[in-house]
């Protein structure tokens, strides 16, 4: 055994060894501000620390990465219990409006951020979407996806049809899909819930909200979804769907193969289509807006500030969301290596807008997505968006797969969503 007093003599010796440390490492070692965050976010973070660190040597930043669905699980607990609480959290748009009547994030609004002064530099509807019933700011934003329709020319041409036959309408497009499968045994859609998902977001009005008004008062007992059940029950009958789930094999397989003609998505996509999902494809695929010039988004991310993060750090956590956000050259950055698309409007002059994509065979496809990004409007998400999504789901499913009459499947929706609208 040592001697009683060896531990005594080493923590002196320790103690120092740290007194004779540099001032500045010192100081490295204890200011860390911690940056929770998803995949191909992460990666943008992670990307800008080179640019942070040259503000603050002194400042270190730790990224840490879950999947998904694993890191906003993790947050939805972080903000409910005030444990584990990172100083910067990105979150998926939807998620910013489904924590918007709760208390966990700061409000960005109010002094000393004042974020509402950054209104006019970032998309307009991003902006709004971060706002909530009490004025609140909560996020800002950083990278949005424009609504956008993929369409096989190859496909499409056999059937001897192009853009100006899936554009007019939704019908106008699902009408097509029968022409294409009849000539080519391709599918329209992966599944006839995307029809449904898209067709009862056209058409909303600035703040409207899709399952629930600003009142709570439940939505889908009315034309929009009848009118987007039709549809996809129309899909199903003529068997235009490939009745594949997305990000799954048979899809991804289904794009390789040239059995799956479209697809309405993000912007986004044609960088997963072209990276891993179907490369082989590269050349026969185009983007036009959304039937019926229905402008959306799908998707996005924000950066917000936990309320009960470590106050001490608040004032550096705040300047590194500004920094991922506000940076011309680091917005660009993520734009070109992640195809994050910018939510920061003054980027959207760069002559890189205009610049031909080859996968979509040299079509100049962002000036596209810029404009529908300019003229999507805000929606207002309510708190029990998750639960109307599976609600509405569900009774499609028995409308497509049991032949439920649309008229009962939406008012048992109604019932259900009216007992949840104000918990």
């Amino acid at each position: 055994m040592k001697p009683p007093n060896s531990l005594k003599r080493r923590k002196l010796l320790i103690a120092g060894a740290a007194a004779a440390l540099p001032w500045r490492a010192r100081a490295r070692a204890r200011t860390t501000l911690t940056v929770a965050a998803f995949p191909l976010v992460d990666a943008i973070v992670k990307a800008a620390l080179p640019a942070w660190q040259q503000r603050h040597p002194d400042v270190a930043v730790q990224v840490v990465s879950r999947p998904y669905a694993d890191h906003h699980t993790a947050m939805t607990t972080a903000l409910s219990t005030s444990v584990y609480l990172p100083d910067v959290m990105t979150l998926e748009a939807s998620y910013v409006g489904r924590y918007a009547q709760g208390r966990g994030l700061a409000d960005l609004a109010q002094p000393p951020f004042d974020g509402l002064r950054l209104r006019p530099r970032f998309v307009p509807y991003a902006f709004e979407q971060a706002i909530n019933r009490r004025n609140e700011l909560l996020a800002l934003p950083t990278d949005i996806g424009p609504g956008t329709l993929m369409y096989r020319t190859d496909l499409f041409a056999q059937a001897g049809l192009g853009e100006a036959d899936l554009t007019p309408s939704w019908e106008a497009y699902v009408d097509a899909g029968i022409r294409l499968k009849a000539a080519t045994g391709a599918y329209l859609v992966s599944n006839a819930q995307t029809v449904k998902d898209i067709v009862i977001r056209s058409g909303l009005k600035p703040g409207e909200g899709l399952y629930f008004d600003s009142e709570s008062r439940v939505l889908v007992n009315s034309p929009r979804f009848v009118r987007a059940f039709e549809l996809a029950r129309k899909v199903r009958q003529h068997k235009l769907d490939a009745r594949v789930a997305a990000w799954s094999n048979d899809w991804a397989e289904a794009f390789r193969r040239g059995t799956l003609a479209t697809d309405l998505t993000g912007a986004w996509m044609v960088g997963q289509m072209a990276n891993w999902v179907a490369p082989g494809t590269s050349g026969r695929w185009r983007v036009a807006q959304l039937p019926e010039n229905t402008f959306v988004s799908y998707g996005g991310s924000y950066y917000a500030l936990p309320r009960q993060a470590k106050p001490e750090n608040r004032a550096l956590a705040w300047e590194l969301v500004q920094l991922l956000t506000l940076n011309r050259e680091l917005q660009f950055a993520a734009f070109k290596s992640q195809d994050a698309f910018p939510a920061l409007l003054e980027t959207f002059d760069d002559p890189f807008f205009e610049q031909p994509l080859p996968f979509l065979g040299g079509q100049r496809a962002r000036t596209l997505w810029r404009d529908a990004a300019r003229r999507i409007t805000a929606t207002q998400v309510h708190k029990q968006a998750n639960f109307a999504d599976e609600v509405v789901g569900t009774e499609l499913d028995n409308v497509l797969d049991r032949g439920k009459p649309i008229a009962a499947a939406l008012a048992d929706a109604a019932r259900l969503l009216e007992r949840r609208a104000f918990r």
